[in-house]
């Protein structure tokens, strides 16, 4: 085997290791979960609700989002994936 080939070998094979380990990472909200514009739009819908601040995915399994309301208050949630309902 050449050169150029095993270093070909090795490449497909951390790419395949990658893709394996991101499938399982805590990191990514799994499968099923509800998108992430549709969890949003529930947020946008929430009573006094003026803007989004910020969302995070926590490694913890959830989106960490914090908005404002029309009163200047700061509010922040945490959402499950999942469900798109608070924690």
């Amino acid at each position: 085997m050449g050169r150029r080939q095993i270093v070909g070998s090795l490449v497909v094979a951390l790419m395949m290791v990658g893709h394996a380990q991101a499938q399982t990472s805590p990191g990514v909200p799994a499968e099923n979960a509800i998108k992430l514009s549709e969890i949003i739009a529930k947020v946008e819908k929430r009573p006094q609700f003026r803007y989004l601040s910020e969302i995070s995915w926590e490694t913890d399994g959830y989106y960490d989002i914090t908005y404002y309301t029309t009163d200047k208050a700061k509010v922040e949630i945490k959402i499950d994936p999942k469900t798109g309902e608070p924690r």
